[in-house]
């Protein structure tokens, strides 16, 4: 990356048109920061050292490069961090989908259109247009597509504060958004970082179902529902499962107790509506879907990335902790003697707890 912007041109003006630029091209909101990680970088290496990324060895993969935007891309001098809201007016209550053991809860991000190219799209075309006005600078974008400390970076661009619950928090629009980048050379001027108002609020911490907020600002993957049913590509930890309840791809539970998103504003994005009744689907009805039905129905969809075998897992975990009945336990010997160890495992998990409550 090397910047050819001449030193006259009136970067003021300029960060205040990509600015609009971005709302006019869906993004909620964007902000500019410098490229200084210092404090973020000693508390990912304590995060690290203490293990709590658990199976996600790609986040120490990298060394420094996730925390020296230059190093990952080198002539950075700023990143434009850019946020899209994502859930769609209509969705189901997410409380009314959790307190329903038969229903299949899916973290409400996850409900529609997979965000990370759709985003990356977006960020061309901002770049694009950027490049209309001032000719060749250099630039990279990314949506969850490299080693980049986002919400740090989003945190410094002004879009938010970094909650307790490690998820960024803004005051007019709450969590739930994605978060994306722009690397570029363009020496623009920054935008203050956001300040904290999480107070003495722990909301979070306390709703937490396998209680893997360690302590404010500190999130144990391990012990994540988000992690074990995505990321954890074995057996879930038995004494985790029936904290888990009816969770079976990701967990909002942190955010939806978050006073701060009473603000949460409505996803302009249409793609994000959910598909297939999968904001309240009944977790029957999911776990008789074959490989085939799974792969056609998360075509384009985030949930892809969890594999057939794992959403299997997670659903038997699901059928595991709801109240037992003749549909729910005829599901489940369905898949006792499924070709995967894994899946079978969470099954006669599943069925022992059912026959207990015969």
């Amino acid at each position: 990356m090397s910047s050819l912007a001449p030193p006259s041109r009136d970067y003021a003006a300029l960060a205040s048109d990509i600015k609009r630029w971005a709302r006019e091209l869906g993004f909620a909101d964007a902000g500019i920061a410098d490229t200084e990680l210092g404090e973020d970088e000693l508390h990912l290496q304590r995060w690290l050292d203490d293990g709590h990324h658990g199976e996600m060895e790609y986040m120490a993969r990298h060394g420094t490069k996730r925390s020296r935007p230059a190093e990952l891309e080198p002539g950075t001098l700023r990143v434009i961090s850019v946020r899209m809201d994502y859930i769609p007016p209509g969705t189901r209550n997410a409380w009314d989908v959790i307190n329903d053991p038969n229903a299949a809860y899916v973290a409400r991000y996850a409900l529609g259109r997979d965000y990370h190219k759709l985003m990356r799209n977006r960020l061309q075309k901002l770049a694009e247009r950027i490049h209309d006005t001032i000719g060749d600078f250099g630039y990279r974008a990314y949506v969850d597509s490299a080693p980049v400390l986002e919400k740090a970076l989003g945190r410094n661009a002004g879009l938010g504060w970094i909650g307790k619950h490690t998820v960024l928090i803004n005051r007019r629009a709450g969590s739930y958004f994605f978060l994306g980048e722009l690397y570029t050379d363009l020496p623009l001027p920054v935008d203050p970082p956001a300040s904290a108002h999480c107070g003495s609020c722990r909301r979070c911490i306390d709703i937490c179902p396998t209680q893997a907020i360690v302590a404010p600002y500190r999130l144990d993957a391990r012990r994540c529902i988000s992690y074990l049913t995505i990321e954890l590509k074995g057996s879930i930890p038995e004494e985790l499962r029936a904290p888990m309840g009816n969770r079976i791809f990701g967990c909002d539970d942190c955010q939806l107790i978050c006073p701060w998103n009473k603000f949460a504003q409505d996803a302009a994005e249409p793609d994000f509506a959910p598909r297939h009744s999968l904001d309240g689907a009944k977790l029957v009805e999911l776990f008789g879907w074959s490989e085939e039905e799974f792969l056609k129905r998360t075509e384009g969809m985030a949930i892809r990335r969890t594999g057939y075998e794992g959403w299997l897992r997670n659903l038997a975990v699901g059928l595991g902790n709801a109240p037992t009945s003749e549909e729910v336990i005829t599901a489940l010997q369905a898949r006792a003697s499924h070709s995967s160890e894994i899946v079978r495992e969470h099954v006669a998990w599943a069925l022992e707890r059912h026959a207990t409550s015969l």
